[in-house]
């Protein structure tokens, strides 16, 4: 039996799910600005910041865990100038700094600012 499961649903013009959970490791798939309903939102690059880890935040709810539970982010910046105002708001976000973090500059094969990919761990109850 496979200790891999998906999380959420998985959009039918892709070939992945926005999380799979390995074990006690939960690897979140690239996020991007993106309400609740799973539009997008654009804006600066703080307000992409915030959408882009509340993505990030109701993925991992979905098999009961957090960003308390983040272990490692990779962040992609379209703009690396950015680096200061998006790492403000990520700071917000992961305030005790408990979290291994790569951040580059990156263009995204769709129209934003930043995207993120997480891994967490939360061990199985």
């Amino acid at each position: 039996m496979s200790d891999i499961t998906t999380i959420g649903k998985k959009n039918p013009n892709l070939p992945f799910h926005p999380a799979v959970r390995a074990g006690d490791f939960i690897f979140v798939s690239g996020q991007v600005a993106k309400d609740e309903n799973g539009n997008m939102c654009h804006g600066n690059i703080e307000e992409e910041t915030r959408w882009t880890i509340e993505s990030i935040r109701r993925i991992l709810a979905l098999d009961g865990a957090d960003l308390s539970d983040v272990v490692k982010v990779t962040v992609y910046l379209e703009d690396a100038r950015n680096f200061g105002r998006y790492n403000r708001i990520f700071a917000e976000y992961f305030p005790e700094g408990r979290v291994s973090r790569t951040t580059v500059e990156a263009r995204a094969v769709i129209e934003c600012k930043i995207e993120m990919d997480a891994v967490a761990y939360k061990p199985k109850a």
